[in-house]
């Protein structure tokens, strides 16, 4: 990454984007419009505005969990990705989409098992993997993949 550039980050609380110097991410940036931090160490839950705000319309890579709370293995593997984000933020935005809850966007993505985990950049698909992680490896297939 370019230091001396800035990247849009959208607030996990109000949606609005703020530019970040990339040098300055570690900094615990705050929103220009509402103050609230723009890094928490832990997944976002995303509707379908937060969907469009992170990962479609910010500068920052997003990983997202697509799950349902009625699955074994999607369960199991939550404290895994609440861990996962706390090594990889603020590189890259960790966040979940509840398929119950929205699936329309299950359905956009195509999304046949869960848990499946799908890296984006600028609203693009990168990388897809379905199945069960543990933290270090939902790490190590990130970073493979930036």
């Amino acid at each position: 990454m370019n230091e001396s550039a800035s990247l849009l980050i959208a607030c996990p609380a109000c949606h609005a984007l703020n530019r970040v110097p990339q040098a300055r991410l570690a900094e615990h940036p705050k929103c220009g419009k509402c103050g609230a931090a723009l890094f928490a160490g832990k997944p976002l839950a995303l509707d379908e505005p937060g969907f469009h705000a992170q990962v479609e319309r910010a500068g920052l890579p997003v990983l997202v969990d697509f799950w349902a709370p009625w699955c074994g293995p999607c369960r199991m593997m939550a404290p895994q990705f609440e861990a996962a984000a706390a090594q990889l933020e603020p590189q890259v935005r960790l966040a979940k989409v509840d398929t119950e809850a929205q699936p329309a966007l299950g359905a956009r993505f195509g999304i046949r098992s869960i848990p499946t985990l799908v890296l984006f950049r600028q609203g693009r698909e990168l990388a897809r993997q379905a199945g069960a992680m543990g933290a270090a490896d939902i790490v190590r297939w990130t970073r493979h993949y930036l």
